[in-house]
């Protein structure tokens, strides 16, 4: 089978799909429309509605709407950070992390979107304005293997 080929039955993969999906609920002929304006989306905007269908918040996207227009109304400079640590922060530690965020975006108001994975060991990972700042443990320790594997000419260590 050809890479077109194979293309071509994925499209109508999805097509089969999206279709079922609408006619299940009755409303096909809408869904082209709105199909029709989601391929301008962004990667952004198609994991926020990802995220928000994994954790089952689809029936809140009229208020997000609602919420997203008074933003912008309003030019709301609030800077979100992504914050990634092994376990949940408490109320101490969201301040202090509030407070060194607003101090490196010129006071900016600071709304945190935790995130808790175990993997990272220990530390924290902060992600704002395509900025990455990554004090982990795990990262601690990546380095720490790099440079004494670059001490050992070309051993791995």
């Amino acid at each position: 089978m050809t890479s077109k080929a194979i293309e071509k039955q994925r499209i109508e993969k999805y097509a089969r799909s999206l279709l079922d999906a609408a006619r299940g609920e009755g409303r096909a002929p809408r869904d082209v429309q709105q199909l029709r304006h989601a391929i301008k989306f962004s990667p952004e905007v198609l994991e926020t509605l990802k995220r928000m269908t994994d954790e089952s918040d689809l029936t809140l996207l009229e208020q997000v709407y609602e919420d997203l227009r008074n933003m912008l109304d309003n030019e709301d400079e609030t800077v979100t950070v992504d914050v990634t640590t092994a376990v949940p922060m408490d109320a101490s530690l969201r301040a202090e992390v509030r407070k060194k965020c607003a101090k490196d975006f010129d006071g900016a108001p600071i709304f945190l979107v935790e995130h808790v994975e175990p993997k990272i060991l220990g530390g924290i990972i902060l992600e704002a304005r395509g900025q990455r700042r990554d004090a982990s443990v795990r990262a601690q320790l990546m380095n720490i293997r790099k440079t004494l594997s670059a001490s050992f000419r070309g051993g791995d260590v």
